[in-house]
């Protein structure tokens, strides 16, 4: 049976039934243009629209209007691309803004559905002007921590793609949707290689997620929950993330060199093992929405005990440029919207060969620090393995780390240092020794707050302690804690 005006494929009334239910559209806007031929008087212009409100069924290229998803409202803005091939021109423009500034009264999620060819020509610069006046909508609402998760669909291409949907905080493309600033039209070629679909949008960093269609309800429906909360909150302040149980050893090493070789054990918990036993719910952004993705870097917003958290976590491999790109794009995010930073430090330092020179890295790394320093809302750190160098201190709290008995933390890792030095590599170990990377070294310099969940020797006493719950060091200053907050 052929699909009709509300459930075609197009339809923007399709796809808000993909991920949401009781739409109510928002009223109509009585202030833009819609007689004749339009501004620049185009031959047939106003036959195209009779025709394309037969064929979609809409009175224009948008559907806006308040739907919920799973218990929230939101405000969502749907395209048609039967209308004229989804393109926007005054009325249209004047419908996106609208909503965008419902959602600011409202103080509730956006979710756009694009499926866009970009400006209307028939319009002229009347149209193309549109993307400003979005964008301008836009950026009001990410100032007040409105939520936006932009859907690409098929296609999404030109100026809408690049002021609606690039901008969104998360964006999810559908497997297989055409993708591009440019259509085949406009660049002269019949065929869509990976380059101008989501699947290389994702594996170039510039789309967070990539999901099908029936997957679609699940993943919007995790995003507007835990980013819902998030709208109104205050963007300063806030109770911190909780610091992670350990969950590799509890006993702390003897040495700097046996801190160094625990941290390096390929046996060790690693990211993903924290990650999972800390949220009970979590959902990944990927990527520097620069053209660049590591996936040594994990990043994303999780639900832990009913709170919000954002996460940004190392996992043991030597950050690219497009690593700490993400992360710090990870923090902006949660700072707009009031949502703690849970990091998780574990690197041998910043990737240092010709390719992250060439992309940047010193400027990437410089953008995290100014981030994470800037950031109003608290940031927990643990460290769960290597705390190598510069690249290892982009992603600490300044005033809220911790470590783990099986990490270190060092100004250089051993053996750059016997290189730097001029020293053979058999004397790694007693530079280990020297740089007191141990984290009871660590903890009694206190340059960490705490060892997460250990049996500790109290530096000042020698007083063995096994510690269940977070508790103060005996001899040591207030702030220095051993925390096991499980």
């Amino acid at each position: 049976m052929a699909s009709g005006p509300a459930d075609h494929p197009f339809g923007a009334r399709a796809a808000i039934s993909l991920v949401a239910a009781g739409f109510e559209p928002l009223p109509a806007v009585a202030d833009a243009a819609d007689d004749g031929d339009g501004p620049l008087d185009w031959p047939g212009y106003a036959r195209d629209r009779a025709r394309a409100r037969t064929d979609s069924g809409e009175d224009e290229s948008v559907l806006c209007g308040t739907a919920r998803i799973g218990a929230h409202a939101v405000v969502v803005i749907s395209f048609d691309f039967r209308y004229i091939g989804g393109s926007v021109g005054e009325r249209a423009g004047a419908l996106i803004c609208q909503a965008l500034a419902e959602a600011r009264r409202r103080h509730c999620p956006v979710v756009s559905l694009i499926a866009t060819g970009g400006s209307r020509m028939q319009e002229g610069m009347r149209s193309l002007r549109q993307l400003q006046r979005i964008a301008a909508e836009c950026a009001r609402n990410a100032e007040i921590g409105v939520p936006h998760v932009a859907v690409l669909r098929n296609p999404t291409a030109g100026g809408l793609w690049a002021s609606l949907g690039a901008g969104a905080d998360v964006v999810v493309a559908l497997q297989g949707a055409t993708v591009a600033f440019a259509g085949r039209r406009v660049r002269g070629d019949l065929h869509d290689t990976d380059d101008f679909r989501a699947e290389g949008k994702y594996g170039t960093g510039q789309v967070d997620l990539l999901v099908s269609p029936a997957d679609a309800r699940g993943v919007v429906t995790d995003l507007v929950d835990l980013l819902a909360p998030a709208a109104g909150r205050r963007r300063a302040g806030g109770v911190p993330a909780p610091v992670p149980r350990a969950l590799g050893r509890t006993d702390l090493p003897p040495d700097g060199w046996s801190a160094v070789r625990r941290a390096r054990d390929a046996d060790r918990p690693r990211a993903r093992a924290y990650l999972d036993d800390y949220f009970d719910v979590r959902v990944a952004i990927s990527g520097d929405r620069a053209g660049g993705v590591d996936t040594g870097m994990l990043c994303g917003i999780g639900r832990r005990d009913g709170r919000t958290v954002a996460y940004a976590a190392q996992t043991g491999t030597a950050n690219t440029p497009a690593g700490f790109r993400t992360a710090t794009r990870l923090v902006h995010l949660a700072d707009r919207l009031g949502i703690p930073v849970l990091t998780l430090i574990d690197t041998p330092g910043a990737a240092n060969d010709e390719s992250a020179e060439r992309a940047g890295v010193g400027p990437a790394i410089a953008g995290l620090f100014a981030a994470i320093a800037g950031a109003r809302v608290p940031v927990t750190t643990l460290v769960i393995g290597e705390g190598g160098s510069g690249g290892a201190l982009a992603l600490a709290s300044p005033d809220r780390l911790w470590i783990t008995p099986d990490g270190y933390f060092s100004v250089i890792a051993p053996h750059a240092a016997a290189a730097i030095l001029k020293r053979a590599e058999t004397d790694a170990p007693a530079l280990a020794a020297q740089f007191r990377l141990r984290p009871q070294d660590l903890l009694e310099d206190a340059l960490v707050r705490g060892i997460a969940g250990a049996t500790v020797v109290c530096p000042t006493r020698s007083e063995s302690r096994s510690v269940t719950g977070t508790s103060h060091v005996p001899g040591l200053p207030d702030k220095t804690v051993v925390a096991s907050t499980y």
